[in-house]
């Protein structure tokens, strides 16, 4: 009697490390979905001892009319697409620059806040490396057009 390769197969026990993708990009997408529609719809108030260069920052948003509705607007559209599993690494591209301007924002100019940006850069940083092979060919030092 002879075998083949295909009837010998190797039980391998699947890993716990497999959920960590998806726990992680749910974690993130409800985050922005939430963050998102809060300030859409604007269901937050500012803390009550923010310093002056932070009253002076979310004044000058305020200002231009559009900003904040826009970075709402991208972080509620992100969080959907993380939640439903749709373009993710669109939405990790997009969101990208908004976390870095948290991160920006809480090392320049309150301090004391860091510990949720330090977490929503840990999970992009995260799912861009869970991730990383759909975003190689835009790291590409040369490219053509199609």
């Amino acid at each position: 009697m002879t075998t083949t390769t295909t009837e010998i197969r190797e039980i391998k026990p699947k890993s716990f490390t497999r959920f960590f993708p998806p726990i992680a990009r749910v974690l993130m997408g409800l985050l922005f979905l939430a963050f998102g529609i809060m300030g859409l719809f604007n269901l937050m108030s500012p803390p009550p001892n923010m310093p002056d260069a932070a009253k002076n920052y979310f004044e000058a948003l305020v200002k231009m009319g559009y900003m904040l509705k826009f970075i709402s607007g991208t972080e509620a559209l992100v969080g959907a697409l993380l939640l439903v599993n749709r373009f993710v690494p669109l939405a990790l591209a997009l969101i990208a620059p908004i976390i870095l301007n948290i991160v920006a924002y809480h090392i320049f100019i309150q301090p004391s806040g860091f510990q949720p940006g330090a977490v929503v850069l840990f999970l992009e940083l995260y799912l861009a490396w869970a991730y990383r092979k759909t975003f190689l060919p835009m790291l590409a030092p040369r490219t053509s057009p199609a």
